[in-house]
């Protein structure tokens, strides 16, 4: 209800939150007063003053201690302090409070003739401190203790991993932080000298080893990984023993974070599938990386997307002249803008973003024209198998003749580097995807002939939390209770971290000569149906049991593994152990023009009907899924399970 523009409802609130807090302010005096009068009584009883008996003695002195006192903790706000947080500021505001007022209190007394020795003052004033103070402190403690006494009431139980100093710092904010509803019950550490002791009142219970029982003896809810220092591979093997429990597990970022002194409460995440890699982290020549990036203008197309943005963001910490994000979809492109823009400010970062399909050329020749770009990164692609299937033409248009206009348009205005963002589903394709993005590799390398620009293609498999990756929907479906749906029993893929993929890339880049197709190293290659059951055992659900897993079917195009490399290249190694060159393949650029022309008409004319034909000519390794899958048997050897 609202009157004459005042909400009646609001203003009654208002009134509810001022009066409970003029009552705890009331109350706070009250008891400041009752720690005067005992104060003063010991004070004169302890320094034999003058007779205490008699009640007229004490009135004056009283009021005037009550007056200046009150006077004196109103200027020093200790009747605004949030008393349930008091700490070291508050008690040095109520110490500052007592002492302020002891001279004007002497010469008041004096005057009045109440002459008391310095002895009383020192005695009455260290008393008035410590009951006063003491008074805030009983509140503070009791009304902690009421809070978490309540909160611990079906409160989340936590065992901590790590007894170093990430491990206090979360055990601190979860007792601080009681609203949180989470107690921890215990801590884990690897250092057999540390158990037994307690870190906050709170007991080392174990090592590593003894998770699983400690679990069951204390009923833990949830694990918090707290070992900002420890090895990405440790890390794993401690992850890998927690699951085996039915606890959610959540972690907490690096060591540098902790150094900072950034992490605290919501620093902690849930532990995603990308920790149980296992992956030590990449190794870069940060130099050659700079060298061809920094002070240059650096176009990336597609820079709104899951590859894109990362690296506009790596990019951008490189220092360049001038940073170009090129998307078709303004929301994407919108975000990553933002998101520089909040880093880096307008000062610090020279940085456009232009809304442009890749496919139009004389859009793009305007662009190309005006900002002239040095380095083209290529990461502009439809890349969803089963949607390209229903729309061929849709990925031939983006995919290939895309390509074949930003690698002209960068050949045009003599870039001197474009990088093109490929997939291991170019190798032995299956699917039109796949075809289109070996297609976009052999123009590449046609283009590489011809020009003085250097351009290289870099391939690599799936990135984890990309746009259309399994893992964004196998979240969705456990939060949905199940059932996760996963292809095939059998169906692996390879996965890297999108920031692990987006260094090589930027790295590989730096160590092109022209016509190179970079392949990453992906470790191993992993079974879908694991990730899942991973998912599900990090989301504290039992796989099959809690969560179902059902298989679905193969979809269009799709084939049970992925390779990085066709039969017939080879890999040659690099400086960095991660980043391999692929044996070139001889590339006939008479076909490769002839074919485009081809396929310029069908698509521009509609004719899916001639597509299949037409791309298997172009691509011969391009083959049907029931071929792929039929030719080889998954090895099961090279499977991490």
């Amino acid at each position: 209800m609202e009157v004459k523009g005042i909400n009646l409802q609001e203003l009654s609130l208002l009134g509810k939150v001022l009066n409970t807090y003029k009552v705890r302010q009331l109350i706070l005096w009250l008891g400041d007063v009752g720690s005067i009068i005992i104060a003063t009584i010991i004070s004169m009883n302890l320094t034999n003053v003058k007779n205490i008996t008699n009640v007229d003695n004490l009135i004056l002195p009283m009021s005037i201690y009550i007056i200046y006192n009150t006077i004196s903790f109103l200027k020093c706000k200790c009747y605004t302090s949030l008393w349930r947080y008091a700490g070291e500021e508050e008690m040095l505001s109520v110490l500052t409070a007592c002492v302020f007022y002891i001279i004007p209190l002497y010469l008041t007394l004096n005057i009045l003739g109440e002459n008391y020795n310095l002895l009383f003052y020192i005695v009455n004033t260290i008393l008035i401190i410590a009951f006063t103070g003491g008074l805030r402190l009983v509140y503070r403690t009791g009304r902690r203790l009421k809070i978490r006494t309540k909160s611990m009431q079906g409160s989340t139980k936590v065992l901590v991993v790590g007894g170093g100093s990430a491990g206090e710092i979360i055990i601190n904010e979860l007792k601080e932080n009681p609203q949180l509803n989470k107690c921890p019950i215990g801590i884990i550490d690897d250092d057999i000298n540390k158990v037994g002791r307690t870190i906050h009142n709170v007991r080392i219970l174990g090592q590593t080893i003894n998770i699983e029982e400690i679990v069951k003896k204390y009923e833990v809810d949830e694990i918090i990984l707290a070992m900002a220092s420890v090895s990405n591979e440790r890390k794993k093997e401690i992850i890998e023993i927690c699951k085996n429990t039915k606890c959610k597990l959540k972690t907490i970022p690096g060591i540098y974070e902790i150094i900072d002194g950034k992490v605290d409460i919501k620093k902690i995440r849930d532990v995603a599938i990308e920790d149980l890699l296992g992956r030590e982290p990449i190794k870069v020549n940060l130099g050659e990386m700079s060298d061809y990036i920094q002070d240059k203008v650096v176009l990336v197309t597609g820079g709104g997307g899951s590859i894109g943005s990362e690296l506009c963001r790596q990019i951008a910490s490189f220092s360049p002249k001038h940073l170009i994000i090129l998307d078709n979809y303004e929301n994407n492109a919108y975000a990553i803008q933002q998101e520089l823009i909040r880093l880096y400010g307008q000062e610090k970062l020279n940085l456009s973003t232009i809304i442009a399909s890749i496919r139009e050329t004389v859009r793009m020749d305007e662009i190309f024209n005006e900002y002239r770009p040095e380095v083209v990164f290529h990461a502009a692609a439809h890349k969803h198998v089963p949607l390209m299937e229903k729309s061929p033409s849709e990925a031939i248009k983006n995919n290939i003749f895309g390509t074949k206009n930003v690698a002209e348009l960068a050949h045009k205005y003599k870039a001197k580097r474009m990088v093109l963002i490929s997939t291991d589903k170019a190798v032995n394709p299956t699917n039109i995807m796949g075809a289109t993005k070996r297609a976009a590799e052999m123009i590449i390398q046609t283009m590489n002939e011809k020009s003085e620009t250097e351009f290289v293609a870099v391939r690599f498999g799936n990135v984890l939390g990309s746009n259309g990756s399994v893992i964004p929907l196998f979240k969705k479906q456990i939060a949905e209770g199940g059932p996760i749906t996963v292809t095939h029993p059998d169906i692996i893929r390879y996965f890297m971290t999108i920031p692990e993929a987006v260094q090589l890339v930027i790295q590989a880049g730096a160590m092109a000569k022209g016509g190179e197709i970079f392949v990453l190293d992906m470790g191993d290659p992993v079974r879908i149906v694991d990730l899942a059951k991973n998912l599900i055992r990090l989301s504290g659900f039992e796989p099959d049991v809690d969560i179902k897993i059902e298989y679905s079917g193969l979809r269009p195009g799709e084939k049970l593994y992925e390779e990085l490399l066709m039969s017939e290249e080879g890999l040659a190694k690099t400086e960095n152990k991660k980043i391999f060159i692929g044996k070139q393949v001889e590339v006939d650029l008479q076909k490769v023009d002839m074919h485009l022309e081809m396929l310029k008409k069908v698509v521009d004319n509609e004719k899916v009907e001639l597509i299949d034909n037409l791309m298997r000519e172009f691509v011969s390794t391009y083959i049907r899924p029931e071929e792929a899958n039929r030719k080889e048997k998954v090895d099961e050897v090279a499977i991490t399970n």
